[in-house]
């Protein structure tokens, strides 16, 4: 499920099915309207194509699409610039890399594992080369285990006094309501 905060949002998600592996890609592009928009289409664009392209190193992938994006940006002279985390699963693993919200790892009977994608990559579309930055981690997941993907709209969603929602509400309420 996707709301997005104005009429044209930057937030980007996409689900992935090539050769019996599953690519979840997420991100956030600074900022609303429709320069977001269009560098959030980009993206969806690119990595679609690296995907048909069978590229699986996730800092090839990354890199690519990075490169990709910042000559866009330039050409744009925009200061637009985007988080993105991938996700691969396979054969009972998911492998994480590139930099967005945490990926929360919720296990069959409860448990939270937090994965911070800080150091997994950096922002694309900022510096033209990020290689050196992205990481991945490999997660194996059991029946019953799940992954929580989201945007900093839940985190920062605030109530009536101002008060966020935070990311450890977040995971109180996926450990209770897992089942």
């Amino acid at each position: 499920f996707m709301a997005p905060a104005d009429e044209v949002g930057g937030d980007y998600y996409d689900i992935l099915h090539t050769d019996g592996v599953v690519t979840i890609g997420i991100g956030d592009v600074t900022g609303h309207g429709l320069e977001s928009g269009m560098l959030m289409v980009m993206t969806q664009a690119a990595v679609r194509t690296l995907q048909e392209m069978r590229e699986s190193d996730p800092v090839r992938f990354l890199d690519a699409l990075n490169r990709t994006l910042y000559q866009n940006v330039q050409r744009m002279r925009s200061d637009k610039n985007l988080t993105l985390a991938l996700l691969t699963y396979a054969q009972g693993q998911v492998r994480i890399s590139g930099q967005h919200e945490e990926a929360i790892i919720v296990r069959h009977g409860g448990a939270i594992e937090r994965i911070n994608t800080l150091d997994l990559g950096f922002p694309l579309g900022l510096e033209a080369d990020i290689a050196g930055f992205v990481r991945h981690v490999l997660v194996a997941l059991h029946p019953g285990d799940g992954v929580v993907l989201y945007t900093d709209g839940i985190t920062e969603a605030a109530d009536m006094h101002h008060r966020l929602y935070g990311i450890d509400r977040l995971c109180t309420v996926l450990s209770q309501h897992w089942a």
